[in-house]
């Protein structure tokens, strides 16, 4: 009897762990996407990031890339500068993140839009 309780109790263990696993590498697999939005502190184009202050006073360094949408804004987000007021939509792998979608929520948005 004590040998079928230890093959049991291997048997339930090796099955939590795999179903444990399983389920940690499809977590993992999903990309979450988060939003910021706030007020552009530094815009670089040549290695196409831009700083973000939130209105929680944390600034988010974000990555754009050839896939991300720009709404609000000319050119792939060309008349971006200090000041301005973005949305931010991103997703973020090993600490760096990088923008899905970013919209300029700032008051001149629709005179940019035209």
């Amino acid at each position: 009897m004590q040998i079928y309780n230890r093959r049991a109790a291997l048997f339930c263990l090796f099955a939590f762990t795999t179903l444990a696993a399983l389920t940690n590498a499809t977590a993992e697999d999903k990309d979450v996407v988060h939003l910021v939005s706030g007020v552009v502190k530094h815009v670089d184009k040549n290695s196409k990031k831009v700083i973000v202050k939130a209105g929680d006073g944390t600034e988010h360094t974000i990555k754009w890339t050839g896939k991300t949408t720009w709404h609000g804004t000319k050119d792939g987000g060309e008349d971006i500068k200090e000041g301005s007021q973005l949305a931010v939509r991103y997703t973020e792998k090993a600490g760096e993140k990088t923008a899905v979608g970013v919209e300029d929520i700032g008051k001149d948005t629709k005179k940019a839009v035209q």
